[in-house]
């Protein structure tokens, strides 16, 4: 295998992992459904139904609502990224330096709207669109690994139609198709010493986009007025992404490629429990399981296999609070345990470990038709040790060893009214 071919692989395989890892919100998680979800840390909100939100977990829950209603808003998420205790290593130059850096976050913003409408008693339909993911990274040029660290910048949309039939009193099903797009661009420098000797600080510059189609299927099961359950399952489809990749010149072609990586998605699905307990208070719960393990090659259609992982399934525990205040305040919180997807493969540029919510929301109720909710979330991360390496033609060019560790920041605010 030339140079050339064996770079383009092994950016491409680069590129499109990080697109896979944030497009469906598993190398980084971020959820972005809702203000009143995030102020609970998402607790009980397959099943919770307070607004028409409810149907990016749940078409079930449509079967709750018995006026047409419509929920638009939107969630900043800036994360905090730090790269500590690093040396990186030219093996090209035989140098080695210091490579802490801090501040390789970013801030981005995800829109979302539903609408719910009630046809009867028995059935319902609605739509939706919201973002999966909405993040990015970027480490300045200068930053002395700058080949781990370039920038990343990657979105995923979700467009999607529900229905919702009550079988009786207590049980009710729902189901749902959904129009997924995701785009990433994807930029990484090369070291000083490949870039003196090819003439060209560019190692690659990637743009990839795709669409696919996936379907959800839901319950809820209504034990009375005050205690219900839901429980919801969304397959996720794999994502074919076109990429053009603008890549080094180690041999006499020189310019950009095209190729067709298929994503392998993972599917996952979640159940949740809301119990009020008096006119004041009730609790609300979750678990969600991610079928991350299904996530084991990346294949594209010219370059064949790029790279072989063996990720984990991941998990979601989550638990929270209302607390009816009066007629015009609600106030909730809640907390989430959420584990990593990735096992050995770990990545400065999107640093991923277990992390905990710590999360409050508020609505304040304009009149008995319309709301207004603001949702905040404090996520935490762990240090992760973080060794990686880049191959030139089989031989080692550069490594970076060092500890990670990303925190974010979640706020969100939304406008809910009912018909």
């Amino acid at each position: 295998m030339n140079k050339t071919r064996l770079f383009q692989k092994t950016l491409l395989a680069v590129a499109v992992s990080v697109t896979a890892q944030q497009s469906f919100a598993a190398g980084f998680q971020l959820n972005a459904q809702s203000a009143t979800g995030l102020g609970r840390a998402f607790a009980g909100d397959a099943v919770i139904a307070d607004n028409a939100s409810v149907i990016a977990k749940n078409p079930a829950a449509m079967s709750l609502f018995d006026d047409v209603s419509l929920s638009l808003g939107f969630e900043t998420i800036t994360t905090l990224i730090d790269v500590k205790d690093a040396t990186y290593t030219n093996k090209l130059a035989a140098q080695s330096e210091n490579a802490d850096y801090s501040g390789a976050g970013d801030t981005s913003v995800a829109p979302n709207f539903y609408l719910v409408v009630p046809v009867n008693e028995k059935f319902a339909w609605g739509i939706n669109a919201y973002s999966n993911f909405g993040t990015k990274t970027e480490f300045n040029d200068n930053y002395t690994g700058h080949e781990f660290g370039g920038s990343t910048d990657v979105k995923s949309f979700n467009f999607g139609v529900v229905g919702s039939y009550r079988i009786n009193q207590e049980w009710s099903l729902g189901a749902g198709l959904d129009l997924i797009y995701g785009k990433g661009k994807f930029r990484r420098p090369l070291n000083s010493t490949e870039a003196s000797l090819l003439g060209t600080n560019v190692g690659t510059d990637l743009n990839a986009d795709g669409w696919a189609l996936g379907y959800n299927l839901g319950t809820v099961y209504e034990y009375n007025e005050n205690n219900r359950f839901g429980l919801d399952y969304h397959y996720s489809p794999d994502i074919n992404a076109d990429g053009d990749v603008s890549y080094a010149k180690y041999s006499a072609a020189s310019g950009s490629i095209s190729d067709t990586v298929v994503m392998p998605l993972p599917d996952f699905a979640e159940f949740s429990g809301y119990h009020r307990l008096n006119d004041s208070y009730a609790i609300h719960y979750s678990i969600q399981w991610i079928k991350w393990s299904e996530f084991d090659v990346l294949a594209a259609d010219t370059s064949g296999i790029i790279n072989e992982y063996q990720w984990k399934d991941g998990w979601h525990y989550s638990l929270g609070g209302t607390y009816f205040l009066n007629p015009t305040w609600t106030l909730r919180a809640g907390y989430m345990y959420d584990t990593s997807a990735q096992d050995n493969t770990r990545s400065i540029s999107v640093p991923d470990s277990d992390r905990q919510w710590l999360s409050a929301g508020v609505t304040y109720h304009l009149d008995e038709k319309s709301n207004v909710d603001f949702g905040f979330t404090y996520l935490i991360g762990k240090d992760v040790s973080v060794s990686e390496s880049t191959t030139v033609s089989g031989t080692e060019a550069a490594t970076i060893q060092g500890t990670t560790h990303a925190d974010a920041v979640l706020m969100a605010l939304q406008y809910s009214r009912s018909f």
